[in-house]
């Protein structure tokens, strides 16, 4: 995430005097340096405008000024901006303002009578800093419109998923980590004769004794265990003397953190000549 040379010496930098002098030696300093987006202001009362339209990656603000001092545009910058960075190096004769402005936000200082080989050195590294801290920014922005755009068609692929699996299954089921289910498609409470009283206030109904309670017992244990299994043959004996088999398939879903979040699984009913 190199900064090219190019990109500092393009970057937009307003210069905040109340002396024409300071203002143009600092102009021809940086022009000399091969600035090309220098700006400047003699009213300070103008700089929070100017950056609200202009954006600059760089503000050199005089301390003592008339009218508004350089901590008074500090602080209008910050309450003006949505920029949570600022961008301002302080110019002062006064040592003792120093260690305020720092406090004040401003990110460095420049002493006058201006050591030009200072003033030039804390303007580059400043804007290397300052045009990373944008990049990163930019980053970061782009990396959050990616994860919405990856959430969104890991939505409508799972909603898919959902679609699909229902159509090609006689029931369908999801069970949140605490065991109670969230989403039925068919008769799955009565076929799976597991904790179905837990689902919307169902109490438990249809729970003679006529599943296979080995099988039973097995698929419990092995939701329990938070474990896939695949085409798990469960047998039903009806009232009438009739047996009906249902092959059953399921597994455990985890966020991308490995948190455990459920359960879900199908099932569809094995008629006599499909049977094994």
């Amino acid at each position: 995430m190199l900064i090219k040379t190019t990109d500092i010496l393009n970057a937009k930098i307003l210069i905040v005097d109340d002396q024409e002098s300071n203002i143009q030696l600092l102009d021809q300093l940086l022009r000399g340096a091969g600035y090309t987006g220098v700006t400047s202001t003699l009213q300070p009362e103008e700089v929070c405008a100017l950056h609200r339209k202009n954006a600059y990656d760089l503000i050199l603000l005089d301390l003592q000024m008339p009218v508004m001092d350089g901590f008074q545009v500090m602080e209008c910058l910050k309450t003006s901006t949505t920029d949570d960075y600022l961008p301002v190096i302080v110019l002062t004769a006064q040592p003792g303002h120093k260690l305020r402005a720092l406090q004040a936000g401003a990110k460095d200082f420049v002493s006058k009578p201006f050591d030009l080989v200072e003033v030039k050195t804390r303007i580059h590294n400043m804007l290397e800093v300052r045009l990373l801290y944008k990049r990163l920014a930019d980053f970061n922005k782009i990396l959050e419109q990616t994860v919405l755009e990856r959430t969104a068609e890991l939505r409508e692929s799972e909603a898919r998923y959902r679609s699909l699996t229902e159509l090609a299954s006689d029931w369908y089921w999801e069970q949140d980590e605490n065991g109670s289910f969230t989403k039925v498609s068919g008769p799955v409470l009565e076929m799976l004769g597991v904790q179905v009283d837990t689902f919307k206030g169902i109490s438990k109904t249809n729970q003679a004794d006529c599943w296979d309670e080995t099988e039973r017992e097995t698929l419990r244990a092995t939701i329990a265990a938070r474990e896939p299994f695949l085409d798990f043959m469960f047998h039903r004996r009806n009232a009438d003397g009739s047996q009906q088999q249902f092959r059953v398939s399921g597994e455990p879903m985890f966020s991308r953190s490995s948190r455990f979040l459920g359960y879900r699984g199908i099932g569809v009913e094995v008629v006599a000549e499909q049977a094994p």
